[in-house]
């Protein structure tokens, strides 16, 4: 009897594995942000974050003139022909292109509201702008800044002015001193520098040697629910200020002689300044390291670049101590005041995937999937073998996601997170979106349209406090 010969397993394509993981991510995240919704309403759980948990808002459904344009930069995501004129754009043309489709993209989710939702908050007490018109002497506020930050001293500091170094209100008093200081005028500048954020990442990769990579992540770094929260924040600025600190960061490495040290000292003034805006952006300091592991140039030259950068940003934050304004006598009091605030009344283990939760929603679903994608390459690039089979481009990219990921990581922790992350955490959204350059083409294509439709539903059905 003759045997059949035995079949030869037909291999699993690598596609097919991202394809699996994404899946699995994909399912992991709909499960912890059906939890995060689903929780407070079902156990009486009080979590302080408005009646659509876990963002902080309430659900109104609305729409406007605006939702059209908004559908219409939706459907054309979803031709193939927008992506292949894109491929064919020269590269500086397409950093500003995705500006443009940025502010425009912004502008109208943000008009859905009217023109208030274009930046009246900036105007409301808790605020910078409304703060940064009551500070007639900066000087004595610098000098009063931190004694005005416990909730029980006389003539205390606003929610965001405590909450922050005097970085971010000064940027706001800079423009209300020179005639800018409305709030519709301030709002669309916050967007229109919050809409910078793409092109930084995008020029991130291409100073590391990954310009290709940088052409097929700019859609997803431009068109999705974060654009929701960046129009109007503060912490739209913040992500903008950082993401070119490591833009210029990243520049330095690739930069050589005089040029290479003056690059280094712009990026350590920008992240420098970064530390002036927000206590939680001292977490960058995870993502610098990160640039700098992915900087395809000898060890000399990144430990150079990040020494100037690192002592540029400490001269940053020590300018301000003759000034009256010592960082880190402030960290403490700051910590203190957060606890007697809402931070006492919001539910710790709740939070910890309310966090993760409302991270999914205003970053995109797309995002646990493409983590997922992206979690077995990434790990295995800790490895030699790892690293000598992972393409160049994953070598440059890999480092910056795990970069987002750990500054995440570390600040769920710390529990100096509870709510409030759909804006908080902006400034980190950015690079672990990066991930959807490991997802399977289609994937690629049709996640891109859901992140804009989920966009459009957050937007319509959910009214934001910001």
């Amino acid at each position: 009897m003759t045997q059949a010969p035995a079949r030869t397993p037909t291999p699993v394509r690598a596609d097919d594995r991202a394809g699996r993981r994404a899946w699995w991510g994909l399912a992991l995240g709909l499960v912890v942000v059906a939890a995060a919704m689903v929780v407070p309403n079902a156990f009486g759980v009080v979590v302080k974050a408005g009646g659509a948990e876990p963002l902080l808002g309430d659900w109104m459904l609305r729409y406007g003139p605006s939702s059209l344009v908004a559908v219409a930069l939706v459907v054309l995501a979803a031709r193939p022909g927008t992506h292949a004129w894109l491929d064919a754009l020269p590269w500086r043309r397409l950093l500003v292109l995705s500006w443009l489709v940025a502010v425009v993209w912004m502008v109208s989710l943000a008009l859905v509201d009217g023109y208030a939702g274009m930046g009246r908050i900036l105007n409301h007490g808790t605020e910078y702008l409304e703060s940064a018109r009551m500070i007639d002497d900066v000087g004595e506020a610098l000098r009063t800044y931190v004694d005005r930050i416990p909730l029980d001293a006389p003539g205390h500091w606003a929610v965001h002015l405590a909450g922050h170094p005097p970085g971010a209100v000064l940027m706001f008093i800079g423009l209300d001193r020179i005639g800018l200081g409305a709030w519709q005028v301030a709002g669309p500048i916050v967007v229109a520098v919050g809409a910078t954020v793409p092109a930084a990442v995008a020029v991130t990769l291409d100073r590391l040697g990954a310009q290709d990579a940088a052409r097929r992540a700019l859609p997803f770094l431009v068109l999705g629910p974060a654009a929701i929260t960046s129009a109007v924040s503060a912490d739209a600025v913040f992500a903008a200020t950082a993401a070119w600190g490591m833009a210029t960061l990243a520049a330095a490495g690739a930069a050589t002689g005089a040029r290479r040290g003056g690059l280094a000292v712009v990026a350590g003034l920008l992240l420098g300044w970064c530390l002036m805006e927000s206590y939680g952006l001292g977490l960058l300091a995870l993502l610098a390291a990160s640039v700098l592991l992915a900087m395809p140039v000898p060890w000399r030259v990144r430990l150079g670049v990040g020494a100037v950068t690192a002592g540029v940003t400490l001269a940053v934050v020590l300018a301000f101590v003759p000034l009256g304004f010592t960082w880190w006598e402030a960290f403490p009091v700051l910590h203190d005041r957060y606890w007697d605030g809402l931070a006492a009344q919001r539910p710790g283990w709740y939070w910890l995937f309310g966090n993760i939760g409302a991270l999914f929603l205003v970053a995109g679903l797309l995002l646990p999937a493409a983590l997922g994608a992206a979690s077995v390459p990434v790990v295995r690039l800790v490895t030699a073998a790892g690293r000598a089979a992972a393409t160049p481009w994953e070598a440059r990219v890999a480092p910056l996601v795990a970069g987002g990921v750990a500054m995440v990581a570390v600040a769920e922790v710390s529990l100096l997170s509870k709510a409030e992350v759909e804006r908080i955490w902006l400034p980190f959204m950015p690079w672990m979106l990066l991930a959807v350059l490991w997802l399977p083409p289609r994937w690629q294509r049709w996640g891109l349209v859901a992140q804009g439709v989920l966009a459009l539903v957050v937007q319509h059905a959910v009214r934001h406090v910001w």
